[in-house]
């Protein structure tokens, strides 16, 4: 499997991928890439080729209300040189095991609190638990988690 070879599957659902053109952005950020069952292996050993993992850990979540799989990896700033398709920048609570992208926390900011976006509002992660904040057509999307495995490299 190559990068650029991709088939990009998620497009029949939409969500609102914010494509990384400027890779030196990425630097010591974690990276969420969707992927199917049948591609997971796959994936996990071509980051782990293309990349220097940091903290030698992959991450695989099921996402439990679509059936899909994700990986998360932060990559090492040394060696950014394509990014795979299907793939976004997250932030991580750790408290609450929460990914989110910067759009998806305005959204929920917005809907948490009438409709203003307030950079300072308080969220209360703990009802975010084990999911992953995504926008679908600029809305919120909360997709539940478990963790399927945890791969130690190196």
């Amino acid at each position: 499997m190559t990068f650029n070879n991709q088939v990009d599957m998620y497009n029949s659902i939409n969500y609102d991928f914010q494509h990384i053109f400027n890779t030196f952005d990425v630097n010591n950020r974690l990276l969420c890439t969707f992927v199917a069952l049948e591609g997971l292996d796959e994936l996990i050993n071509e980051v782990s080729k293309t990349y220097d993992i940091m903290y030698n850990k992959v991450f695989v979540l099921h996402v439990q209300n679509t059936g899909e799989y994700v990986i998360t990896y932060n990559i090492d700033q040394g060696n950014v040189n394509v990014i795979p398709q299907n793939t976004i920048l997250v932030h991580r609570k750790k408290e609450s095991n929460t990914l989110y992208t910067i759009n998806a926390l305005n959204e929920l900011i917005k809907s948490l609190n009438r409709g203003v976006l307030d950079p300072s509002y308080r969220i209360n992660w703990v009802e975010y638990r084990n999911s992953i904040l995504l926008t679908q057509h600029n809305e919120l999307k909360t997709l539940n988690t478990k963790i399927h495995k945890i791969i130690e490299l190196g």
